[in-house]
């Protein structure tokens, strides 16, 4: 069996590339290949499915940018009854004095790239929002518009679902072998046994990255690690909360009608997940988060833990920065990774530079040179300040 490309990954990454594939005119054939079509355990639906502008450097903001034009276009692309929840209500980003510099900077990116993002000093963030504390806090830099959280199944469910009309070929399984001669890939062979042959081949297998990398016998700096999310409920209600991030790393936010956080892991010192490990790290709440929700929100010293669950992200040890493009020498073979943290909100903008690069022989609406394969091989990091 033959297919033109082959994608390994049928999330929101992978589901985003064969969309944008038909959108650019690509008639050849596609198979998209995914362990888990129910996506229990995929990054893109244990996220917390946000988006924002906030980044450090410009082309993470031109991804971002795509994306929420995308969304503001779902109706006209997928129909009248296109809807993901996009509650618009902006992210909120905490700095102390030792973080007040890298804010200002940031700021003054954001705003180079048309973002909508108003710097605030501690004085403006307490008249602003009365329920936060500012103590400590040297500054604040708030999304007015086009940053906000959606529903990740709704989204991921309006691409698969229009894959089913495009000729696309939805494939259940699992990739155990990739075949290689040399600076080709020739085929992919499945946990079943089927093999298939392909003229190109997209890694968008999200925290399972690295291994798919490694199959081809490609060195890629992506493993999974985890994250756990808390939902707890409180006796006061702040229809002004924004997704708030403090200084600490922890983050709230609203969810209907209840709230919630996380973010208290220590990226230098967590490490890789267990491929396997699902189960929410429950001290994290107790000892980190909740004192640092008290202080920052005293509305907070009050509240019920509810529910809790884990997810994995893929995470680029080297910069915490995607990875998209071909492999030079294999050139046959095409990344789609890395995300740490960012994919779900990047996605269809990558989805829609591969497909420009494969189309077209170039990237046309967001320039993706600078993600490309190369600084991995050069051990030359391109780093994101700005992960949440």
């Amino acid at each position: 069996m033959h297919r033109d490309i082959v994608i390994i990954g049928g999330a929101i990454v992978g589901a985003s590339i064969a969309w944008f594939l038909r959108e650019e005119g690509y008639r050849g054939t596609i198979a998209v290949i995914e362990r888990d079509p129910s996506f229990a355990r995929a990054a893109t639906t244990l996220s917390c499915a946000s988006i924002r502008q906030q980044f450090s450097i410009p082309e993470n903001i031109r991804l971002s940018r795509f994306t929420l034009q995308f969304f503001r276009e779902l109706q006209a692309r997928f129909g009248a009854s296109a809807d993901i929840g996009f509650r618009e209500k902006g992210y909120l980003i905490l700095a102390s004095a030792e973080g007040g510099d890298i804010l200002a900077a940031n700021h003054q990116v954001q705003m180079a790239e048309g973002a909508d993002i108003a710097l605030l000093s501690a004085s403006d963030l307490k008249a602003r929002f009365a329920w936060l504390s500012a103590d400590g806090i040297t500054a604040g830099a708030y999304g007015r518009s086009g940053e906000g959280w959606f529903d990740a199944h709704a989204l991921l469910s309006l691409l698969r679902t229009a894959l089913k009309s495009r000729d696309i070929d939805l494939v259940r399984g699992e990739v155990t072998a990739i075949d290689r001669a040399g600076e080709r890939i020739d085929g992919v062979t499945l946990a079943d046994g089927t093999t298939l042959q392909a003229g190109l081949v997209i890694n968008a297998a999200g925290p399972n990255a690295g291994h798919v990398a490694a199959l081809a016998g490609l060195a890629l700096p992506v493993e999974p690690r985890k994250r756990s999310v808390f939902v707890f409920e409180a006796a006061d209600r702040f229809d002004d909360m924004p997704l708030l991030v403090d200084p600490s790393g922890v983050y709230v936010r609203p969810e209907g009608s209840v709230y919630i956080t996380g973010g208290a892991e220590d990226a230098a010192t967590d490490g890789a997940a267990d491929p396997a490990d699902f189960e929410p790290d429950w001290p994290l709440f107790e000892d980190v988060i909740w004192p640092v929700l008290a202080a920052r929100i005293p509305a907070f010293e009050a509240l019920k833990p509810g529910r809790a669950w884990a997810g994995h992200y893929d995470y680029n040890t080297l910069d915490q920065n995607a990875v998209i493009g071909p492999r030079p020498g294999v050139e046959n073979f095409l990344f789609a990774n890395g995300f740490s943290g960012h994919g779900l909100q990047q996605a269809p903008a990558v989805g829609k530079a591969l497909a420009e690069w494969i189309v077209h022989g170039e990237y046309r609406t967001v320039d993706c040179t600078a993600f490309g394969y190369g600084r991995i091989a050069e051990n030359r990091p391109f780093r994101e300040l700005n992960v949440i």
